[in-house]
């Protein structure tokens, strides 16, 4: 009797060259990024004041379907790439589902989450532009944690500001960063004039990733020889986190499987893209039929109960004005665990995805996701972080249908990261501490109303 493979890998010569641009292929292009001041069409240049040149032209980058992946990435990459492409038997099992479920075990990276891909790639951007210093927004820590490794692997002095009430919970992604040599500062804070004013207005705020991006926008316009580095939600982000789609592309062929459905939690939108996009070229180019599911929050539901619009990618209105889906960018997510996922709006690639319906997107509440995340921890023996939990509830969900229908489904979503500094909100959940959040749709349609005056 043959064995069962449980994990498939890539050699370091198989890991991808090029990162994957999927604006080049949309059909419906999305709509461009606008400056506040002109209302008009940003160009590459626009964007140099706060971000490295490279990822100015990546992020407006239309034309070009795949972007070499530079050498000296490649090879930090291969540090912990490939990922493995795992089958969840244990899960199968636990689920008593026809259904072949596949993760991809981005939790295996130095920092423990999917974050250095990018990190990496930016570091390396901005350090050849002979940069000095970055800065930047975290919310659960991980992509903080994951810019600061990458940072010194370059010799860039990091400065993260981190979404307070995280700082709070997670101590111990604070002391990660810390020990990389970042500074950590908790936002809102009194060190930058958007701090201030969200303080004055407000002095307990437990803050946002929209209130730490302001932060750090800042910080960089205003600090010589800095540039500002973003974890998720900008187009340039979600480029370099293709690489693992890409990966699992190759795997899932060693597996001898093609999925049905692709799933990712869902913040700003990095790793949900870098899952589904690879996989997505074959619907829009071939005529595949893959259902793409973006697991988001309940709390925090821009792509299911927000509104496509132009708006800040902040609250203090620092950014360029971005045509995504949105609650607004006043609006402050409740308190959950599920910090990398508690932003405003979503990303403008996946916004016009969604719009066009190429993918769709489920609202999970948190005590279903703590549920899911104990259940895998048991079955698969990987404690996952809080936000990755919200693509396990959304593929245990399918998995159930299957178990329903009987259909024998292949299901991968993508484990972004593993919960090992988030026992606190494990602590949380089994003690019975954690509650559910509903957003009242008042709060919603006023936060909504303000942004309809900005374009």
């Amino acid at each position: 009797m043959m064995k069962k493979q449980k994990r498939y890998f890539l050699t370091e010569e198989q890991i991808p060259t090029q990162w994957y641009n999927i604006q080049a292929d949309m059909t419906n292009k999305p709509l461009p990024p606008l400056n506040p001041a002109t209302k008009e069409p940003l160009k590459p240049e626009d964007l140099y004041p706060v971000f490295c040149e490279e990822c100015s032209r990546q992020e407006l980058d239309q034309e070009n379907a795949w972007i070499d992946i530079p050498e000296e990435v490649r090879d930090l990459y291969a540090y912990y790439r490939s990922t493995p492409l795992v089958r969840a038997y244990g899960l199968e099992k636990a689920l008593g589902t026809p259904a072949h479920i596949y993760f991809k075990n981005e939790s295996v990276s130095p920092v423990g989450s999917h974050k250095l891909n990018s990190a990496i790639a930016q570091a390396y951007y901005c350090k050849k532009e002979g940069v000095t210093n970055v800065t930047t927004e975290t919310g659960a820590g991980q992509w903080g944690t994951a810019l600061s490794y990458a940072a010194k692997v370059f010799g860039l002095e990091a400065a993260v500001y981190q979404v307070k009430i995280s700082y709070e919970q997670k101590p111990y992604r604070r002391s990660i960063m810390q020990t990389y040599g970042a500074q950590v500062t908790p936002s809102p804070s009194m060190s930058t004039r958007a701090g201030k004013d969200i303080l004055t207005r407000e002095p307990n705020n437990q803050g946002s990733l929209g209130t730490a991006i302001s932060e750090a926008v800042e910080l960089a316009k205003t600090t010589p020889n800095c540039k500002y580095t973003l974890g998720s939600v900008m187009n340039h982000v979600t480029l370099h986190q293709t690489i693992i789609g890409l990966e699992a592309e190759k795997q899932m062929e060693m597996a001898g499987e093609y999925p049905d459905i692709v799933i990712g939690c869902f913040g700003g939108g990095s790793n949900f893209g870098g899952i589904a996009f690879p996989f997505m070229r074959h619907n829009i180019k071939d005529g595949k039929t893959t259902r793409f599911i973006a697991a988001e929050p309940a709390s925090c539901p821009k792509l299911t109960r927000g509104k496509f619009h132009y708006d800040f990618g902040d609250v203090a209105g620092y950014t360029p004005l971005l045509p995504m889906y949105t609650l607004g960018h006043d609006f402050m997510p409740a308190n959950i665990h599920a910090g990398g996922l508690r932003y405003h709006g979503a990303g403008v690639i996946v916004s016009q995805l969604l719009k066009d319906k190429l993918m769709e997107a489920v609202d999970i509440k948190q005590l279903e996701t703590f549920e899911a995340g104990v259940l895998f921890a048991k079955a698969e023996g990987i404690i996952p972080a809080p936000e990755s939990s919200h693509a396990i509830a959304a593929a245990i969900r399918e998995a159930k249908k299957c178990t329903e229908t009987g259909e024998e489904k292949v299901i991968l979503f993508n484990l972004s990261g593993h919960g090992l500094i988030d026992m606190t909100a494990y602590d949380n959940y089994l003690a019975g501490n954690l509650q559910n959040y509903d957003v009242p749709e008042e709060l919603i349609e006023k936060n909504i109303d303000k942004v309809k005056g900005l374009v």
